[in-house]
């Protein structure tokens, strides 16, 4: 899961981490009677404070469902639906289960180094692969059988138990944009963008700070509800 700093954190033990205002943390463990939780920045792991980040709501993320769990779920679903889960097999990894209508395959999403990746691209989170495969093809492999391409070129992974796909309405700014252009839409990281149009995989165009522009997409992160 990831979460934004609502505000800046400097850590006072080993064993925590600090950062900044507006970061993106990935949270990797979290318990129900502890005021802190177990994350990820930049590589690196430790404890926060729970009070000091907020969780980004993500419908397509099940947390521990089963493998079969997740076949009972999508089996029957437009091809294209899925789901992120827990994985069963490697604990703290994360598998994606999509369904082909009559079968569900699941995939391993490989992690290292704080990238994560099915195939040959690699994303610093969970959320910007999935964001990435919704309008891309993608090439993956299931447990039990040697690597091989499954083409879905021309379908988009859509949210569970939805036909159609989500669009977001608004994004989270990952760092400044100071454009050079006036049409182009200023946002400092943090920032919480209402989004007008999104078509375009090369600028979308925002609201922020009471200004309208444009902006390259791969600078936020889109908020999904």
């Amino acid at each position: 899961m990831e979460a934004v700093a609502l505000f800046s954190f400097a850590a006072s033990e080993a064993d925590e981490i600090s950062f900044q205002k507006g970061d993106i943390i990935k949270v990797t463990e979290m318990e129900e009677d502890s005021c802190w939780v177990t994350a990820e920045i930049q590589g690196k792991r430790g404890y926060v404070p729970g009070n000091y980040i907020s969780l980004l709501p993500h419908l397509w993320f099940a947390g521990p469902v089963s493998r079969l769990e997740a076949e009972q779920r999508l089996r029957w679903q437009d091809t294209g639906v899925f789901l992120v889960r827990e994985s069963e097999s490697a604990p703290g990894e994360f598998s994606l289960s999509v369904s082909y209508g009559d079968r569900v395959e699941h995939f391993r999403v490989l992690e290292g180094g704080g990238q994560y990746c099915i195939w040959e691209e690699s994303f610093c989170s969970l959320n910007q692969l999935v964001d990435f495969y919704r309008t891309h093809s993608i090439a993956l492999w299931r447990y039990d059988t040697p690597p091989r391409c499954v083409s879905v070129s021309h379908k988009r992974l859509v949210l569970l138990l939805n036909t159609h796909l989500s669009k977001p309405r608004l994004a989270h700014a990952l760092c400044d944009y100071t454009p050079p252009h006036t049409a182009h839409l200023h946002f400092l990281r943090g920032d919480i963008i209402d989004l007008l149009d999104c078509s375009s995989s090369l600028s979308w165009r925002g609201r922020c700070r009471g200004r309208v522009g444009v902006f390259p997409p791969e600078y936020v992160q889109p908020l999904y509800h």
